[in-house]
């Protein structure tokens, strides 16, 4: 209940993109192969900042 106003942090952000990206891609593969891998590989993008993102936490 306390945690209804707290803000994203970046990660959490990015994990948000991160999955939206997956499932568009996945939808995207079952008519255009194309543009389904277009959105993997922007995916892919994200999943390297996020492990960057980690790194820097670590």
């Amino acid at each position: 209940m306390f945690g209804l106003f707290k803000k994203k942090s970046e990660l959490d952000k990015l994990q948000d993109k991160y999955r939206k990206l997956l499932a568009e891609s996945h939808t995207l593969s079952q008519r255009d192969r194309r543009a389904g891998d277009e959105k993997m590989a922007e995916a892919e993008e994200v999943a390297k900042q996020i492990d960057a993102l980690k790194a820097q936490q670590a």
